[in-house]
């Protein structure tokens, strides 16, 4: 029962992702055909069904959109489209929320969700992961006093929802590790523990390999200094060997040129003895 239950579980952790992912897939591909009239379906079209024709039609009118309003006329045209939908009351108020949202979160020179940060809550003590979205201004930075930062904290297994909290900047610690590291901490309850930023392992490295070269260099060096040394201070000795044989020549010449100057003096005393007979 024990080897069922585990290999039981095995499969599930295989197959709940797949499951998942695909139906993600199937029910974003269902809601993009819908927005497709039926006259410019496939069959409407070609007189055949086509699998994906319509996501595709969306892709290509999105892209599209987005090239027209990249330039002068377009952005004209988009802002009078804008201003079209601010007179009107209920349009107005959702479309300037929903624009002011996917302008924040999608724009790429935005500031939102650019960094994880770590930040007490709900009280003291008590740590959790939050995302940076900007600053208090206006009314709401002139009642606040010193320097605060605006935080989003979301909950976990479901980051979507969450509270957003305003707080003294130096109460807020910066994380090294991406978004999509700091969400996959959140989704998974804290098991998948975000790895190390590879920028900083990449400089670790550097600095590593450079720690290595740097000591190689040294070693280097010292040995190159041993050798001119060594180099240096071999003629000396050589000087000195070729000098001890004459220092020892000239000492056993001097000690040969001694007994030759005290023979006269010891055979004096001799002669000297036979005239002191006579």
């Amino acid at each position: 029962m024990r080897i069922f239950k585990r290999y039981f579980i095995t499969g599930l952790l295989i197959w709940i992702p797949l499951v998942i992912t695909i139906w993600v897939i199937t029910l974003l591909i269902s809601t993009l055909d819908s927005f497709v009239p039926q006259f410019l379906s496939s069959q409407s079209l070609f007189g055949l069904r086509i699998p994906g024709f319509q996501v595709l039609l969306v892709l290509v009118v999105v892209f599209l959109t987005g090239l027209f309003g990249a330039n002068f006329i377009g952005r004209a045209f988009v802002e009078r489209w804008e201003q079209l939908l601010g007179r009107i009351p209920l349009v107005r108020s959702i479309y300037n929320s929903v624009k002011q949202v996917s302008d924040t979160v999608l724009s790429p020179n935005g500031q939102a969700f650019r960094e994880a940060v770590l930040v007490q809550y709900p009280r003291q003590g008590s740590w959790t992961i939050a995302f940076l979205t900007g600053v208090p201004s206006g009314e709401i930075a002139s009642k606040l006093s010193g320097d605060h930062v605006s935080v989003y904290v979301p909950t976990t297994p479901n980051p979507t929802s969450g509270f957003f909290l305003m707080m003294p900047r130096r109460d807020v610690q910066l994380l090294d590790i991406s978004v999509d590291a700091a969400l996959k901490y959140i989704v998974s309850m804290g098991v998948v523990a975000p790895a190390v930023d590879r920028a900083l392992e990449r400089s670790a490295d550097a600095s590593e390999v450079s720690g290595v070269l740097a000591a190689a260099e040294r070693e280097t060096r010292a040995a190159q200094r041993d050798l001119a040394a060594q180099q240096s201070g071999a003629p000396d000795a050589a000087a000195q060997q070729r000098a001890a044989p004459r220092s020892g020549t000239a000492m056993q010449s001097r000690d040969v040129s001694r007994p030759r100057h005290s023979a006269p003096s010891d055979q004096a005393p001799g002669k000297a003895g036979p005239r002191d007979k006579s």
